[in-house]
């Protein structure tokens, strides 16, 4: 997704996008292969999925995230987040079947503002998770 205000305010070239377009692909396929290995990817079409974020901000990853999953088509899309800039929450809340935001702080800052740590996960870290998580929904064979 462009925010195309953004890039006729800034000037940004076709020839630019496209590079940073194919190096976030390329990004996304490696992410892809190393967080699910050999598992498909889960069918959502006619059942409900919730989003979930540590935080909103400008909402455009998240926003990116409801189109995207719009195309498969779930019975009903919530998103999640602890905190959010309020004008987001209101904002996103259009898009999606129901917004849930715990907290919409004034001033906002940034999200990392509102966590006491806000390092980023590591690739090892999300492998574990979805492995662990994987075993957790397996249903175990009698």
């Amino acid at each position: 997704m462009l925010n195309e205000e953004v890039v006729r305010a800034l000037g940004i070239s076709p020839r630019v996008i496209d590079s940073v377009a194919a190096r976030e692909l390329r990004e996304l396929a490696r992410r892809d292969q190393l967080y699910r290995g050999r598992r498909r990817a889960p069918r959502v079409a006619s059942r409900p999925v919730i989003l979930v974020d540590d935080g909103l901000a400008t909402g455009s990853t998240m926003r990116a995230a409801i189109q995207a999953l719009g195309q498969r088509k779930p019975s009903r899309i919530v998103v999640a987040v602890p905190v959010a800039a309020a004008p987001t929450c209101e904002e996103l809340a259009g898009l999606v079947d129901e917004m849930v935001c715990y907290a919409t702080p004034e001033p906002f800052y940034s999200v990392g503002f509102w966590y006491d740590d806000f390092s980023q996960t590591t690739d090892d870290q999300i492998r574990d998770l979805l492995e662990r998580a994987g075993k957790e929904l397996t249903p175990a064979t009698p």
